[in-house]
This record gives structure tokens, sequence and C-alpha cells, in this order.
């Protein structure tokens, strides 16, 4: 019998980021995938600004931005082939200090973050492990049971907490015996990803989503020569009918002759909303899509589960630093279940419009243009209630990226730790105060401050605002709050 900080289940992206997160605090950490590698096809295809900011954390960007394109955005495109809706992405750098869209191919992702799993000394990864029994017992552990289906010996382990990264069939959300409830979208959609053998330039260079009642479609331009199609199949047709090569290259006929472009992957998914009703019981938590499923009409099904990875870590660590938190980890589900739910709304009424309901309002973020063209901008959900103050109207806001005059990024300085940022009217008033203060991380950052009306912030380790003051007054009290963290 072995003992762990943190098991976790499911080695994809969200296992992935977590554990890198966790190893990165040095903490014990065992990944168990009933895989016996990764899955060498493309799924998931794009993710957005936060997301890389986390990559960003665990050390991945400088060899990951190599297998990625910025993404244009989408255009909405009708049965007539007028554009009846943009969805533009600037080429331009959010407050997170990245581009807002990125295209990649799952399996490079996965790469790089089982190469960066290395790194760490006290991360133990485990293929073909089989997941039998995940519990909470009695002395502050988890006992897990998988058995290794290429020897089929059983084995035991115990860990401090244990997250189920292991998808939307998760057996740590059935172990936990919690459900997931449909929000109501169910479409089975046809995947087809090609690999072009020359470019096309008649094809898009962007995303395009066919808002067509007779044959809802999406076209996706990818890393590379890589292009996916999507499109929904009619009720009466066989699957198998589908997947045939004849069907297949005779809905691409518009796009792409068989000589074109190589076959690389062809499946059927059933897109579906829906999202668990409890994510955490006791020392067991899950993340990723075994707490929630989208379509991915707006991409964003694995950035929610790298969003869960971020929320959940730093609070993990915290209560393996300082003893088991309830409350601290509460926050968790609190926090994240409305973000996600919100992303998961916007798009079943994305995939709506898809559907070529024209009059469904996806977003409140929607304008006309003089040319009668809509246009879209991104949704970007706040923070469920949690940590901090609802009043506090910081509370819960992305705080920036800002480089320092050196060029380092300031978000190297608090990858595990939180961060305390003042303005410099608190440095001149009580200089003596700040020698005190715990982890000392005191950046002078008036103007920003200024722009959100504050004097002082608390940042979290995920880059969300934890509190701020705006009285000079409070400050004592904030800095309290800072160090019990």
């Amino acid at each position: 019998m072995k003992n762990y900080d943190v098991a976790i289940i499911g080695l994809g992206p969200t296992g992935g980021t977590l554990a890198n997160l966790i190893g990165l605090g040095g903490f014990s950490v065992i990944v168990l995938d009933k895989e016996k590698s990764f899955y060498p096809l493309p799924r998931a295809v794009h993710f957005d600004d936060e997301v890389m900011r986390v990559f960003q954390t665990i050390g991945i960007t400088n060899s990951f931005l190599n297998h990625t394109i910025i993404n244009k955005g989408t255009k909405f495109v009708n049965s007539k082939g007028k554009v009846i809706l943009d969805w533009p992405r600037p080429r331009k750098l959010t407050e997170n200090g990245w581009y807002p869209s990125y295209r990649f191919n799952q399996p490079d992702l996965e790469k790089k973050l089982r190469k960066k799993l290395k790194d760490y000394k006290k991360v133990t990864i485990k293929q073909n492990a089989d997941v039998r029994r995940v519990q909470n017992i009695k002395n502050g552990f988890a006992k897990i049971i998988y058995k290794n289906s290429v020897n089929k010996k059983t084995h035991e382990i115990y860990a401090k907490y244990v997250i189920g990264c292991d998808g939307a069939n998760s057996i740590t959300r059935k172990l936990m015996g919690t459900k997931m409830d449909n929000l109501g979208f169910t479409q089975k959609w046809a995947v087809v990803d090609l690999i072009l053998k020359k470019n096309k330039k008649n094809l898009p260079d962007r995303t395009i989503q066919y808002s067509n009642p007779k044959q809802p479609a999406t076209y996706c331009r990818n890393v590379g020569k890589r292009r996916r199609w999507e499109f929904a199949i009619k009720n009466n047709l066989s699957e198998k009918k589908v997947l045939s090569e004849k069907y297949i290259w005779n809905f691409l006929k518009p796009w792409l002759k068989k000589n074109e472009a190589y076959l690389e992957r062809k499946t059927i998914y059933t897109f579906e909303s829906a999202i668990s009703r409890k994510w955490r019981k006791g020392r067991i938590f899950i993340s990723g899509d075994a707490a929630h499923l989208m379509p991915p009409f707006m991409g964003q099904g694995m950035c929610a589960g790298i969003r869960d990875a971020s929320n959940l870590a730093w609070k993990i660590m915290k209560c393996l630093e300082n003893n088991h938190d309830e409350k601290l980890l509460d926050t968790y589900q609190s926090e994240r279940f409305s973000n996600v739910k919100e992303y998961i709304e916007t798009t079943m009424r994305m995939g709506e419009f898809v559907n070529a309901a024209e009059s469904i309002q996806i977003t409140d973020n929607i304008s006309s243009s003089t040319d009668g063209i809509k246009s879209m901008k991104s949704i970007k959900p706040g923070l469920g209630i949690g940590l901090g103050p609802e009043r506090d109207k910081n509370r819960g806001k992305i705080f920036p990226q800002f480089k320092k005059k050196n060029g380092k990024n300031l978000d190297e300085k608090f990858s595990k730790n939180p961060l305390l940022i003042v303005s410099s009217k608190i440095k001149k008033k009580i200089p003596t105060k700040l020698n005190h203060i715990k982890d000392i991380n005191v950046i002078g950052l008036s103007k920003y401050l200024e722009s959100i009306n504050s004097f002082a912030v608390i940042v979290r380790p995920d880059r969300f605002i934890f509190q701020s003051c705006n009285k000079t007054k409070n400050f004592n009290k904030l800095v309290n709050l800072f160090n019990k963290f």
C-alpha cells in the first residue's frame, strides 16, 4: 500500500494540467489512466487566452506555441450563403496576456503536458490502470483500488485527495453516487478530420457554422493542413452509412475532392449539455467532462476542464499545507458551477442557431452593423459565489498579466501563493506594516489600482482577485486576511 498527497484519475488535458499544477507545489501525485498511452488522433481543437495563461503557469507555452495557430473567429452562414452573424476574435492581446482564441491538435498538447510531468520527482504515472473503487475513509484519506488491465494485478493505494478527470463516462462520478442533469441539448453529429495533401486557398481561414435546417454543419480551420467538418445526422440515417467513405466524400464535395486530402479520423458524437449535481464528496472530486458536458459550438469544453483544474489545484495545495479546510474546498463547485453553466447555456443557444433557428438570441453581446450583419462579442462569465465578499465589485475579476521592468512576467511571483498588490499611497503611509506581511510579495501597480478604484488587492494563484479595498483604513483588515492564506 502506498500513500500520496493527490491521486488523479484520467490523464487527458484536464488531468494532465491538474497534475502539473500540483506537481509545481512539490506534492506527491499519482495519475491513474486506463489507456496504455495517449489517444493519437484529434479531439479538442480550440482553447482561449485564459487557458493559455494556465499553460504558461505550467511552463509549456514556449514549446507548445509552435503547434498552435491564432483563430480568426467564426462566421454563421445561412442556406443561401449569406453571413448572418459574425463572431470575430481580434488579433489583439487580452488582459490575460495572450490572444483570445487558438487552434491546436490535442495529441500535441498531451505530449507537452506528459513531458513536463517528468520534471517532477514526486509525480507517478500509471497507465493501464482500471479504477474499480474510490471511497472516503476515516483517517483523512481516500482509498483507490485499481486493476492493471495488462497483468490483471489489483492494487490498493491511498491519497489525501482524489480527483476524477475521467471524462463523460466517469467512474469517479458513478462511485461518488452523483448524477448529471441534462440541460436540454442532445444531438448526434458526425465529426470528420482530414489532412490536406496541399494547401487549398478556397477553403475558409476561419470557422464557419452553416446554419441550414436541411444540413447543419461546421467547418474548422485547424493547425497546419488539418481541417475538420462536423455535420448533424438525420434520424433516418444509420451510423454505418454516415461513416462510410462514400457518404463522407459526397458530403465534402462542395469543398474537397477525394484525392485532395487524407481522411484521418471519422466518428460520431452525441453532443450533450449536462452538469453534475455534486462535484465533491469528502476528499473525492470530479473535474472536466466528468463534471459537465457541452456541445462544441463555442469550443469551450476542454477550456472549462482546464479552468476547473486551475481553480481546484491551489485550494487543494493550501489544504495540504495548512490542514483540511471544508469551507475552502466547498468553493470549488460554488465558483465553477455557475461559470460553466453559463458557457453551456450559451453554447446550447448557439447550437440552436446553427440548426437555423435564426430568431434565437445567443447572447446579449450582439450588435448590428450598417450592412445588416450582426456581430457577437465573446462572453466571459465571472466566478460564482465563493471566496471573497460579494459586495466587492472587483472580487472574481481576472487580474491582468503584467510585465516587470526586467521583462519577466509578474505571474511568476504567484504560481503557488496569493499576491498582495498595493498602491504607492499605501506604501508611503504604512511602510513598516508591509515589513511584517507573511510571504512578502508586495508589488506597486498604482495606475492599475486607480483603474479599479482600489488601494490594494489580494490576487489568488489562479489569477482572480480575491478581495480589494478602496479605503486606507481597511488595509489592516486586508493584510490580516492575506496572512491567513
